[in-house]
C-alpha cells in the first residue's frame, strides 16, 4: 500500500509514498501493517507534499522513532480490500500462487511474483527445477485467469524459455 521514507521534522512525522490507485486513499484502509504483521500504524494526519505525503502516525512521537522506519513497506490484510470493480482486474496478491498452464493443460509453473518495471505488469513464474521466467501480464500472453480454480492459462511466445 505504501512505503515510509525519511523523517520529516522533529515530532515523528514521515514522508510516505502511496501505491494505491488514488494516492490519498491510503488513509481509508485503517491501520497499515509491516510485512510480517508485527507492527501496525494508524494514520493520524496526512497532507500532500511534492510527490509524496507527510504523515503523522499515532504510534510515532519523535524523530528517532520516525528515522527507524525509513524504507518500511506497509500493507493491509487482503480481507480489508474492496472487491475489484470488474472481472478483468486483479490484486497482485490474488495472482501469486496460481498455477500457470498452457491451453492444452501442460503445467509450466507457479506465479511467485508480479513485477512492474514501468512498462506494465509482468508475472514471474517458477518453473519445474526452480528456475524462473518472466511473462507479460496481458490478454495475449495470459488469456484466462481463473482465481476459483487457482490457475491461469498462458500462451507464451515460442521462444519464451530459450536461453
Amino acid at each position: 500500500m505504501a512505503q515510509i521514507g525519511a523523517a520529516h521534522g522533529l515530532k515523528g512525522e514521515v514522508r510516505l509514498w502511496s501505491f494505491t490507485e488514488r494516492p490519498d486513499a491510503v488513509a481509508q484502509y485503517g491501520a497499515l501493517q509491516s510485512e510480517d504483521g508485527a507492527r501496525a500504524f494508524e494514520i493520524e494526519s496526512l497532507r500532500a507534499a511534492k510527490d509524496h505525503f507527510i504523515v503523522r502516525f499515532r504510534e510515532l512521537n519523535d524523530r528517532a522513532a520516525a528515522d527507524a522506519l525509513r524504507n518500511l513497506k506497509l500493507y493491509v490484510p487482503r480481507a480489508r480490500l474492496p472487491a475489484p470493480e470488474d472481472a478483468a482486474t486483479f490484486y497482485h496478491a490474488d495472482l501469486i500462487g496460481l498455477e500457470a498452464a498452457t491451453a492444452g493443460g501442460e503445467l509450466k509453473g507457479e506465479v511467485i511474483a508480479v513485477q512492474n518495471f514501468g512498462a506494465g505488469d509482468i508475472l514471474e513464474i517458477r518453473l519445474a527445477g526452480g528456475k524462473t521466467a518472466m511473462l507479460p501480464f496481458n490478454e495475449a500472453a495470459v488469456p484466462v485467469v481463473d482465481l476459483a480454480a487457482g490457475r491461469l492459462v498462458i500462451d507464451p511466445p515460442a521462444d519464451w524459455l530459450k536461453d
